[in-house]
């Protein structure tokens, strides 16, 4: 069974500009998400579609492959399944996984599961919604692409991650998740120091 392993990312968004690109752990969400298909025991393959060419080289730089997204799959109101559509059709395999790169924090194994469902069901969606997997026929005789019938094969998984990435807030929350609290002290020093205006960064 040939697995594809996919990110979309746009280089615009409403709520958080240039979100995919945004720093976790030291590196680009879109570089994390791509070392978590990676490390899928079930992925053979990883692709990155987008419409940017700086979004297409730092996916090159962590080693996917990239599909340039046509104009009229760019647009803010296209559902994911054209887009996962146009990709397996330039990428041929058995099964097709979407790793959503807003859950930073998720397990690789939440990626494994989706495939092994999706073998089993034609489709299957991790909650909280992480990763979606379909089976190239499922993905070939979708349908209505706004009706997502993967709520059908929805699969609860803590692994995938508590925060879904929109927001600033949100990416904080994940930090803070991942970091665990600071002492009061060094919280203090440094709203201290933004309060004065003062760089508080090494060089």
């Amino acid at each position: 069974m040939h697995v594809v392993g996919s990110i979309i990312a746009r280089l615009g968004s409403k709520r958080l500009a240039y979100k995919n690109l945004l720093p976790f752990e030291g590196k680009p969400l879109l570089g994390l998400g791509i070392e978590k298909l990676r490390q899928a025991k079930r992925v053979d393959e990883i692709v990155v579609s987008t419409e940017s060419e700086l979004i297409a080289r730092v996916a090159l730089d962590f080693g996917a492959t990239v599909l340039a997204r046509p104009d009229e799959l760019v647009l803010d109101d296209v559902p994911s399944i054209p887009v996962f559509q146009h990709l397996v059709r330039h990428y041929p395999c058995d099964v097709h996984v979407n790793f959503n790169i807003n859950f930073p924090l998720c397990d690789p194994a939440v990626i494994d599961q989706a495939v092994e469902l999706a073998a089993l069901n034609e489709e299957s969606l991790s909650r909280p919604y992480a990763a979606w997997a379909q089976t190239r026929a499922c993905l070939e005789n979708y349908g209505d692409p706004v009706l997502i019938s993967a709520h059908n094969h929805e699969f609860e998984d803590a692994r995938a991650g508590k925060t879904d990435i929109h927001t600033l807030e949100d990416l904080l929350e994940t930090y803070r998740l991942k970091q665990g609290e600071r002492p009061a002290e060094l919280l203090d020093w440094i709203n201290a120091k933004m309060a004065q205006g003062e760089h508080t960064g090494s060089r």
